[in-house]
């Protein structure tokens, strides 16, 4: 099965970016955009494709002992190829990240939240720029999930498939 682990959103910013993704006209370029939903929203700490989920996890509970619950917040918007994103403001985050990196991964950690797919240059940059001034409320990510990948008719399904809790909340001097 093909496996992450991620830091999942609570509901008062999955409400709060699903009113500022409303308050936008969908005519904004968004019908060549796939969009992903509420029920797909996380920020991917690490990836590691086919694996074994018991082991990953023995893996995991060994890296994230002790370590402390990083501050969160949403914040404006970005594009990489293809992808529509808003970014990530976190104290504690990278080194969250780089606990649960796999030992294979060559890319540089980029916080994010998806969402939007398409190769529609236009309309990304039109909702980067409706999305510019977006912040969401802060929240402590108390938990990692580790999540399953499965392919489904509207996008990829996940599933959670361990829950890991953290410690006291790392510094929490977001701006």
């Amino acid at each position: 099965m093909r496996l992450f682990t991620a830091l999942l959103p609570p509901p008062q910013v999955v409400a709060s970016l699903r009113d500022e993704l409303a308050r936008h006209p969908r005519d904004e370029g968004s019908g060549v955009l796939r969009w992903t939903g509420p029920a797909q929203w996380h920020l991917t700490l690490g990836f590691y494709g086919r694996d074994d989920p018991v082991a990953r996890a023995h893996w995991l509970r060994e890296r994230l002992a002790g370590l402390p619950a990083p501050t969160v917040r949403l914040t404006g918007a970005g594009t990489f190829p293809g992808v529509l994103w808003t970014g990530v403001q976190a104290a504690g985050l990278a080194e969250l990240a780089a606990a649960v990196r796999p030992e294979s991964e060559d890319r540089e950690f980029r916080a994010h939240l998806t969402l939007a797919r398409g190769d529609a240059p236009g309309a990304l940059a039109v909702w980067t720029r409706l999305l510019a001034g977006y912040r969401s409320p802060r929240w402590t990510a108390g938990e990692v999930v580790l999540m399953r990948s499965d392919p489904g008719p509207g996008g990829p399904a996940y599933t959670t498939v361990e829950r890991f809790r953290l410690g006291a909340p790392a510094g929490e001097n977001l701006s």
